[in-house]
This record gives structure tokens, sequence and C-alpha cells, in this order.
């Protein structure tokens, strides 16, 4: 595999993601709807999400229910990508293990800490649920999402749906299962280290 043309083609479309979030950051600041969503979209599932990112650092640090989707999205799309250059480069065992079970009962300490915060996350929509429902302050969503992004997606999943609480987010009910994905990717990584 020619690993110099993959970090060429890397470093090329993550210039290019950098660059379309940055204008279309500035299409959004100083026009009505004119934006290279569609465009981002392709360049960060092309490999383009580590520049998409950097853009966000740079030039539009706050989080709002209008990006929200695209974050969570590149995000999840920059730790899956992570995780394919690592094991396209190498850095994986010698035999592919699919031993889920065993991982986990060789690693108590992760599945106590999966318990304790998709615990959490469950609370934590429920009470959001509850003070929307009697018009009392609200949990933030990017807090709602952390959770979810810090293990608790399966508990955040299940209160989405067992409250019918955020059903009619994208950035939720898209955005959970795809941070689950990302999750599932990233334990499947570490148990073929």
């Amino acid at each position: 595999m020619d690993f110099e043309l993959i970090k060429n083609y890397l470093l090329v479309v993550n210039i290019i993601g950098f660059v379309l979030y940055a204008i279309n950051t500035m299409l959004y600041r100083y026009t009505a709807d004119k934006n290279v969503d569609v465009l981002i979209t392709i360049c960060s599932l092309a490999g383009g999400s580590l520049g998409i990112v950097g853009a966000i650092f740079l030039f539009d640090r706050k989080a709002g229910k209008e990006n929200m989707m695209s974050r969570v999205f590149v995000f999840c799309v920059l730790i899956i990508q992570i995780v394919i250059v690592l094991w396209i480069t190498g850095h994986h065992g010698e035999k592919l293990n699919f031993g889920f079970i065993q991982f986990f009962q060789d690693n108590k300490v992760i599945i106590i800490y999966l318990l304790a915060i998709n615990v959490i996350a469950f609370v934590a929509y429920g009470v959001d649920k509850l003070n929307a429902m009697n018009g009392r302050s609200r949990i933030a969503i990017v807090t709602l999402l952390i959770l979810a992004g810090v293990g608790g997606s399966i508990g955040g999943l299940i209160a989405m749906y067992l409250f019918r609480h955020k059903t009619n987010k994208d950035y939720f009910t898209v955005g959970i299962p795809l941070i689950l994905l990302m999750q599932i990717t990233v334990i499947f990584y570490v148990m073929n280290l």
C-alpha cells in the first residue's frame, strides 16, 4: 500500500474541508440560506473531517441548534476515520477479535463505567423531559450530547424513545446512533490492539 499517496490525499482533502467549512461559516453569517453543507458532508466522508474540525475550532466555536447536527456528524466521522487510518497503517493485533463478551469480562471497569454513564444519561434525558413538560430550566443540548458521547449513548437512546423526548431533532435521532456506531468502532479497535 502506498502510504505516501494516502498521506497526500488526506492532506489535500483536509485542506479542502477546512476551506469549505470556513466559506460555509461566512455564508451563514452574511447571506440567507446560502451554504455548502452537502459538499462539507461529502468532504467529511471522503476523509476531510480533521480539516473541518480545525475550521470549527477557528471560525465557528459557538454551538447552536442550527449547527449541532453537522458537529456531531463530523466529530463521529473523524473518530471513525482515525480508527480506520490506524488500522490501515498496521496499528492492530495479528488476528481479528470479535469477542466483545470476553473483552468486557476481562475489563470490568469498562462495564462499570458504561453502566454508570448510561444511567446518568438516561436520568438526564428524563429530567430534561420533565423540565420541558413543566416549563422549568432545561438541560443544555450540548450536555445531553456530551453524555451520549462519553459512553451514555445507549441510555440516551432508550430515554429518547421511552420518554418520547428529542425524537424530532436530527442531532439526536441521527446523532445518537452515529455516536453509538463511533463507540462500537473504538471498542472494536481497542479489542484488536
